[in-house]
């Protein structure tokens, strides 16, 4: 059952990245998904409440942080929430590595945005609106992406992952 719930948590982080993609905005439902999800998720799991606790003060403590870097305009709003909804699932164990994570993949993310904005859009790609607003130079970079990629990429190091995984 458990599984299930993880695969579920990895099917939120990838929906949320492919609609930032094309989008540029991460609906509030998908992180209050990932809310209940984990309440759902952890008891079942085996932490108990202390420890259900701790993983909801990383979140709320990653909250204030990217909402004073949205509150700079240097993440968008959405991806604020996603971060710290996510920060929830890796609870003080995963943060530093889902941190670590989402920077290297936010930063090749928008090298790569960077470099492909200053080409020509081919004619086949500027029919599709998310494509154009994703290749306008000086646009806007889908964070959203790199959450997900940190997320995917530290969450098997989580405790909870190794907990119920025989590692923890």
């Amino acid at each position: 059952m458990v599984s299930l719930l993880f695969m579920g948590f990895a099917l939120l982080m990838l929906i949320s990245a492919f609609y930032d993609a094309a989008t540029m905005t991460i609906p509030n439902w998908i992180s209050a998904t990932l809310i209940v999800l984990f309440l759902i998720t952890a008891p079942l799991a085996g932490l108990g409440f202390q420890d259900i606790g701790i993983h909801i003060l990383v979140g709320l403590g990653a909250l204030v942080i990217t909402m004073a870097m949205f509150a700079f305009g240097w993440i968008g709003g959405g991806d604020a929430k996603l971060f710290a909804v996510t920060a929830i699932w890796m609870g003080w164990s995963g943060l530093l590595m889902f941190a670590i994570y989402t920077a290297l993949a936010g930063g090749l993310l928008t090298l790569f945005l960077l470099l492909a904005r200053q080409w020509p859009m081919p004619s086949h790609l500027q029919a599709w609106t998310w494509s154009a607003r994703l290749l306008k130079p000086g646009g806007d970079v889908p964070y959203g992406i790199g959450i997900c990629v940190g997320a995917l990429l530290a969450f098997p190091e989580t405790s909870l992952f190794l907990t119920v995984n025989g590692g923890g």
